[in-house]
């Protein structure tokens, strides 16, 4: 019997707002979030004008915002963060989906670009059994460098993320769920894609 595994992406498809801003938002103000946008704005029309990478103007912005902050200070950021904000920020119907398919025997992976750990936190809340997303780099001092360890996981990168953990193709049922050209790739990769599903 083949395994059986369903996809989820996060922002977007499970979360009903982009968690980068609403992690912004929440650490910084709703002030600091536009000044900080407002700061990038030149390189951001050049991100939508497709002349500048979504990882660099990701990773800027991040290192900007938070490089020097200690794992201990941002794994507390990230933690209330999800006490104060993640419920809110969860589709229920995504969320019910998720427990349907787990009834079913399906694992339930989440590949997501946002940084692994302020999306670990909503992962271990839906029980999901597999994280994988960007992760931030520290230095030797345990500080946040800006910078990040491994490839924003966006477009073709979730499939090779995907691949690495389950490399046999034929040996599993994978459905999958997104809702923006970054989960295209991951869509078109599984048995059944399924594109903005959810609304609630």
């Amino acid at each position: 019997m083949k395994r059986k595994i369903a996809v989820f992406d996060f922002d977007g498809t499970i979360t009903n707002k982009d968690t980068l801003l609403e992690f912004i938002r929440y650490t910084k103000g709703s002030v600091g979030l536009w000044m900080t946008f407002l700061l990038f704005s030149p390189l951001l029309i050049c991100y939508k004008m497709k002349l500048y990478p979504n990882w660099k103007i990701k990773e800027l912005i991040f290192s900007f915002l938070y490089k020097g902050v200690t794992r201990k200070e941002f794994d507390k950021l990230c933690t209330c963060f999800f006490q104060f904000k993640g419920i809110s920020l969860i589709r229920w119907d995504a969320r019910e989906k998720i427990l349907s398919l787990q009834k079913e025997g399906y694992e339930i992976l989440i590949i997501s670009a946002s940084i692994e750990d302020w999306v670990k936190p909503f992962a271990e809340y839906l029980n999901a059994s597999t994280l994988l997303a960007t992760i931030p780099e520290f230095d030797r001092q345990d500080k946040l460098t800006g910078y990040f360890q491994n490839k924003n996981c966006f477009g073709k990168e979730k499939v090779n993320r995907l691949l690495n953990l389950y490399p046999n193709r034929e040996d599993y049922e994978l459905i999958a769920f997104g809702d923006s050209r970054g989960d295209r790739d991951l869509l078109d990769f599984a048995d059944q894609g399924y594109y903005r599903v959810f609304t609630k």
